[in-house]
């Protein structure tokens, strides 16, 4: 049974490994906290960045000597293999430490084992303390091992009516300048962003981030089947942040030689009788994403690609910005979601309400039966 101590110490550990979103991608994010033998914390680290040392080695340099004979707290079980770096169960071990405290055991066939090397070096080990939170803390990594895709997170912004442009298409901008500020946040722990054809016509968005401090830039996707929506010129084409342009199998992408990564994919059908919609194959979409190392996708629109994701049970996590403004008419947030009657509808389970400026945001997940 976890100590008051050790509780705290996770709870930090969570706290720390949230300071890696964003940087260390295809790898998860650590946390680990040192305590000594009396309890007392002595070392602290997280995982910053891909190829970089891993938290439990921050945290032993910056204990030193002191963590002999104390615990390690750590929000995912120390891995076992070398890598670009060692495996840390050893580190953890040779550095005298007598008990591992793990939140999430590590799915990850090629680095599980470490609570099993422990144990046999005569480490006690516990497992499991505050695991929903650090399951939640690393939900990007963590679906990327289970499911073999990235976790996406559909965001989108609409009025209290669930309207996300007017009648006559303006929609800029639907909610405050504080709620867009936010959504940069969201870019900014994404690997990915991703738009259709219709917002990359109607918005030209540059989908990079603005105002986050030492942001790395996502990779940006345009899911444009026939290759008319994004043309030379266009702000998702500058140098701000890599692109990725996915088309049918044979769009001529000529004019976008030079200009980006261009990615082909199948058509497929998502949805059933009037809802149904010929679109490309998100599925392979987000196969090609994974296999490019991108673990998290930011969904970011418009209504008929995120309806193809819903559609296809790919969505993970719904962020919604809720405008306090009525239109009555005008494209809804979601459309093409193949569900045909109330009884089919995604029930999620809301996480979170948060005032933001004059607006609220709204996020809440799919239950794993439903994603």
């Amino acid at each position: 049974m976890a100590t008051a101590a050790e509780t705290a110490a996770m709870r930090r550990a969570i706290e720390l490994a949230a300071l890696g979103l964003g940087f260390t991608r295809p790898n998860p994010v650590v946390g680990c906290v040192l305590l000594d033998p009396a309890g007392h914390v002595v070392g602290e680290g997280y995982h910053q960045r891909a190829g970089g040392p891993h938290a439990e080695v921050h945290a032993l340099r910056a204990a030193g000597a002191r963590a002999r004979g104390g615990t390690a707290v750590v929000t995912l079980e120390p891995c076992n293999h070398t890598g670009r770096t060692g495996p840390c169960a050893q580190a953890l071990i040779d550095a005298g430490l007598a008990r591992v405290v793990y939140a999430v055991a590590d799915p990850d066939a090629t680095a599980t084992g470490g609570a099993r090397t422990l144990r046999a070096a005569g480490v006690d080990v516990a497992s499991g303390l505050l695991a929903d939170e650090a399951e939640e803390g690393n939900a990007a990594w963590l679906t990327s091992v289970r499911r073999g895709r990235p976790h996406v997170t559909y965001k989108y912004a609409a009025t209290l009516d669930g309207r996300i442009a007017a009648a006559d298409g303006t929609s800029q901008w639907i909610t405050s300048e504080a709620a867009r500020a936010d959504v940069h946040r969201l870019r900014a722990v994404s690997d990915a962003v991703v738009v259709g054809a219709g917002t990359a016509r109607a918005d030209d968005p540059q989908l990079a981030v603005r105002g986050v401090t030492g942001a790395l830039q996502p990779l940006r996707v345009v899911v444009d089947g026939s290759a008319t929506a994004v043309k030379p010129g266009a702000r998702v084409l500058d140098d701000t942040a890599p692109t990725l342009v996915a088309v049918a199998e044979h769009a001529d992408t000529a004019h976008l030689d030079g200009l980006c990564d261009v990615l082909r994919l199948p058509r497929t059908t998502t949805g059933h009788g009037e809802g149904a919609h010929r679109g490309l194959d998100v599925v392979a979409l987000l196969a090609a994403l994974h296999a490019r190392g991108i673990r998290s996708v930011l969904l970011e629109g418009g209504p008929t690609l995120a309806g193809s994701f819903v559609a296809a049970g790919v969505v993970d996590r719904v962020v919604g910005y809720l405008a306090p403004a009525l239109l009555g008419a005008g494209p809804a947030a979601l459309a093409g979601a193949g569900i045909p009657t109330l009884t089919g509808a995604l029930r999620l389970d809301m996480t979170e309400i948060v005032r933001i400026g004059p607006d609220v945001r709204i996020t809440a997940t799919l239950p794993p039966k439903e994603s």
